[in-house]
């Protein structure tokens, strides 16, 4: 087990909307590697979620053999045969709820509260458990940093999520340390002694810290539990830790205006997010925006998995 720095460079700040994170609510996520945020989607935008959720999972599985090469649509093998259970780069799936959700200042504000005014939204991606499916997720950290910044995913429960039926298992403040996961599964299984299930409703969000180690064990006869996974970084961060390069943070950068465009489209009457980023960062369209809504990864910063094929996963992310 590897003790990292501590961050962070960003000062607390007082909060500019009802959506920016209090300073004790930073402290919170600090300290513990995770936050709450019940019923924090406002309806009409999480109806449209949950149907686009559903269109995800159709178009995946209508998807030919050519398509899923492309890592947008990832499946299983379970002993009952192969099963769905994740779509990325949600933004160029034909449904425009993605891009409203990016643009909300119920996304916007908390990437700023964590990572500063220069967030790039990293990752998009829609992990879920068919109706019957209860695999098991084991203890991983999604990515390990030097912890110079805060790297957080935003997660925008769809569906119920609750104890026995594949609730999330998260390890307060694991996060400031590199664990070797398949250690921790050894010695404690699903009981580690430090662990808490986070049970969740449609519209709650949970805020995780992507070195926080966490999982959900394996169930019988779930409900189908879709979730949406925002990843963000500061551009800094990037600049400094890498795996990418200026470049790559400049075109995804791009979403956020086309993410705030639809936001203001689809809920003229509600607050919009005010983007204060630097004017080094801010990017320039390219005119293309087919293209701008799938920015492929490539490479990946690494994380702690206990398995070859857990570790396939991730880099598949």
């Amino acid at each position: 087990m590897t003790t990292l720095t501590a961050p962070w460079p960003l000062p607390e700040t007082t909060p500019t909307s009802p959506y920016h994170l209090t300073p004790e609510q930073i402290r919170f996520f600090d300290d513990h590697g995770y936050l709450v945020l019940r019923q924090w989607i406002p309806s009409a935008l999480l109806a449209r979620l949950r149907d686009a959720g559903d269109a995800w999972i159709d178009a995946g599985m209508q998807a030919t053999e050519d398509e899923l090469r492309g890592n947008d649509f990832l499946f299983a093998e379970r002993p009952g045969g192969r099963v769905m259970y994740r779509v990325n780069y949600l933004h160029n799936k034909g449904q425009a709820a993605s891009l409203e959700l990016l643009g909300s200042p119920q996304v916007l504000a908390v990437a700023e509260s964590l990572c500063g005014p220069n967030f790039v939204p990293t990752y998009e991606s829609m992990v879920f458990k068919q109706e019957g499916d209860g695999e098991a997720i084991p203890w991983h950290q999604d990515a390990v940093h030097p912890r110079g910044y805060r790297i957080f995913n935003f997660d925008l429960y769809l569906d119920s999520s609750r104890v026995g039926a594949g609730a999330l298992r998260v390890v307060p403040r694991s996060q400031i340390t590199h664990h070797d996961v398949c250690a921790v599964a050894n010695e404690y299984g699903w009981e580690h002694p430090d662990a808490i299930d986070v049970e969740m409703e449609p519209g709650d969000v949970l805020l995780h810290d992507v070195m926080v180690v966490h999982g959900s064990a394996r169930t019988q006869g779930n409900a189908l539990r879709r979730t949406i996974y925002y990843e963000f970084r500061a551009a800094e961060e990037i600049l400094d830790d890498g795996p990418w390069d200026r470049e790559w943070i400049d075109r995804r950068l791009r979403l956020v205006p086309l993410g705030l465009a639809h936001h203001q489209a689809a809920y003229p009457e509600d607050s919009q997010f005010d983007w204060q980023i630097a004017p080094e960062f801010r990017p320039a369209s390219s005119g293309d925006e087919a293209t701008e809504l799938k920015i492929v990864h490539v490479v990946h910063m690494n994380g702690s998995y206990c398995s070859a094929g857990d570790a396939l996963k991730a880099l598949k992310s």
